[in-house]
């Protein structure tokens, strides 16, 4: 199976005043998500969120910066590495996804086992 990154991106304004309950409602989307995956017949090889894009440091040449690069309306805030057997299979996934404030994006990881 090849591997891919499922990049969540989402207006992240939107999280800053959710109640615990939207919280857990949430989770709750992201675990019927991974029961759909495996069911089928993918699998997920890890995810996580990511804190807010204001604390992001970032570093072009010798030069580090609070923030991330750019301003956005969509910020990356979280992935998922998944396997599938082709793209098709993968995009077929990507779209159970929840990200119910942006988008996501599929993107193959490259097979760095034999050097190339």
């Amino acid at each position: 199976m090849a591997r891919y990154l499922i990049l969540i991106y989402e207006n992240e304004s939107q999280y800053e005043d959710m109640s615990p309950d939207e919280w857990q409602t949430m989770g709750q989307l992201h675990g019927r998500f991974a029961e759909q995956v495996e069911r089928g017949g993918g699998r997920i090889v890890s995810g996580e969120a990511l804190m807010p894009t204001g604390t992001a440091t970032s570093i072009r040449s010798d030069i580090v910066t609070d923030g991330p690069f750019t301003e956005t309306k969509e910020a990356l805030g979280g992935y998922y590495v998944i396997e599938a057997n082709d793209l098709d299979e993968a995009l077929g996934i990507a779209r159970l996804c929840p990200a119910p404030h942006g988008g996501v994006e599929v993107r193959p990881i490259r097979d760095m086992s034999s050097g190339a």
